[in-house]
């Protein structure tokens, strides 16, 4: 088993690159503003689509899938931090957030 970083939504830098695994419909209610999104049964067929060199804080809802996701990349070499508390604690930290067709972001 690999063994990863997790950080506090807080504590995630500004300009961190955030890899949201949520699904589809979860996506578009609301996620961190910038996030890239590959939900996470897609990441097996879809993580060559990320650079090997950068640093993702992974984010899901809870934090449960972003754990799974964060040591599948560290198992494969990519550099990949778990943001605990998932996109819940992200909004209660106030960091920013975005939805689909400019509707106020919530987390489902």
């Amino acid at each position: 088993m690999s063994m990863f970083e997790t950080v506090s939504a807080g504590d995630v830098p500004e300009n961190a690159s955030i890899l949201d695994v949520r699904e589809d419909d979860e996506w578009v209610l609301g996620r961190a503003a910038g996030a890239l999104h590959i939900p996470l049964g897609q990441l097996p067929d879809r993580i060559e689509e990320l650079d090997p060199d950068t640093d993702y804080y992974v984010i899901c809802r809870t934090g449960g899938r972003s754990a799974r996701a964060t040591d599948f990349m560290v198992a494969r070499g990519y550099s990949a931090i778990n943001i605990a508390g998932g996109s819940g604690a992200w909004l209660e930290s106030g960091r920013p957030m975005e939805a689909d067709g400019g509707a106020e972001p919530t987390v489902k």
